[in-house]
């Protein structure tokens, strides 16, 4: 097992962008032979309070989240993330890297349950909790019923469970995937297609309010090309919609068990935070927060909304014992 702390060239640094303290990781095979880039950093404050198991979205790697990681640290957590396969410095899926392609959410939660068992779970202080966001955020809810008795409490930050102002329902958006991918189609771009060679103004973005964090996150890409990602292919969409539907069945929500925190953004325009607010209010475990005026990616927005975050994660974890508290 790989040594926690041991200096190795793991992470991709930029000016502004410092890996955290104490960090450690590598690499895990999969059981079908993929490889998996995993970090980990230890607390530096004390009392330790355990490990969050962080988990970012579409198209995201381990650097995005330095800042978030040190924040946690700094809260007394140690940190275990890593990056999904098809994206970051994981393996990629197909040919082409650019196309963020899956066959099945199943596969993103069959390697999130080995991270557990071969890398969190020896090596990692318990109690365990999970951050996750987006795209990571339904993979956590599709993972959560074999999660039960590993993690204490789970924060979900704008689920990806459907597109804002989608004309169809997200039902009707997998069939027609599926219907071009049993034509051999799977692996076209269902949108946006090639990551363009210089990123989008600021203004054009549809993810943060913050300029600076903006550019940060892009100046990750462009001096590290080789984890960034284009568009996902139909294939992808297609896996996105199925686990969309598996994870809003009344009887798969019933089956959660880890007391939650869904976090909507108000001025979300990559998910619909409509079907986000729904979610929480359904699930019986589950509480909801809305943060108004916060585009999609919270952990990368300005400080008037990072912060009411982060006071919302500081009040529910690491929380009580008891469950139905």
């Amino acid at each position: 097992m790989t040594d926690l702390f041991q200096e190795i060239p793991l992470f991709h640094e930029i000016e502004g962008n410092p890996r955290p303290e104490n960090a450690g990781g590598g690499f895990f095979t999969t059981r079908d032979g993929k490889k998996i880039r995993y970090g980990l950093f230890g607390a530096v404050a004390r009392p330790m309070k355990g490990t969050v198991v962080l988990l970012g979205g579409r198209n995201e790697c381990i650097e995005k989240y330095f800042e978030t990681a040190r924040d946690l640290a700094a809260r007394g957590f140690g940190v275990a993330t890593l990056d999904w396969r098809g994206q970051g410095d994981s393996d990629r899926l197909i040919r082409d890297r650019q196309r963020g392609y899956v066959r099945s959410f199943r596969d993103y939660t069959a390697d999130l349950e080995q991270f557990f068992e071969e890398i969190v779970l020896p090596d990692c202080r318990g109690p365990y909790y999970i951050l996750a966001h987006s795209a990571g955020a339904v993979i956590t809810l599709l993972a959560a019923p074999s999660m039960v008795n590993r993690v204490r409490r789970m924060v979900l930050i704008a689920p990806f469970l459907t597109l804002p102002d989608l004309p169809v329902s997200i039902s009707t958006v997998r069939r027609i995937c599926s219907l071009f991918c049993l034509l051999g189609l799977g692996r076209l771009y269902a949108a946006m297609g090639a990551r363009p060679r210089e990123a989008l103004p600021f203004e054009a973005n549809k993810v943060t309010t913050d300029p600076e964090r903006y550019r940060r996150n892009t100046r990750i890409y462009e001096e590290y090309p080789q984890l960034a990602l284009g568009g996902p292919t139909i294939r992808w969409l297609q896996a996105a919609a199925k686990a969309s539907e598996a994870v809003s069945d009344p009887d798969f929500m019933a089956r959660i068990q880890i007391p939650l925190l869904i976090v909507a953004a108000g001025a979300d325009r990559v998910v619909s935070t409509r079907a986000v607010e729904a979610y929480g209010r359904q699930l019986r475990l589950g509480s909801l927060l809305m943060i108004d005026g916060a585009q999609h990616e919270i952990l990368q927005e300005a400080d008037l909304y990072r912060e009411q975050f982060l006071a919302a994660f500081d009040a529910f974890i690491p929380g009580t014992d008891d469950p139905t508290a």
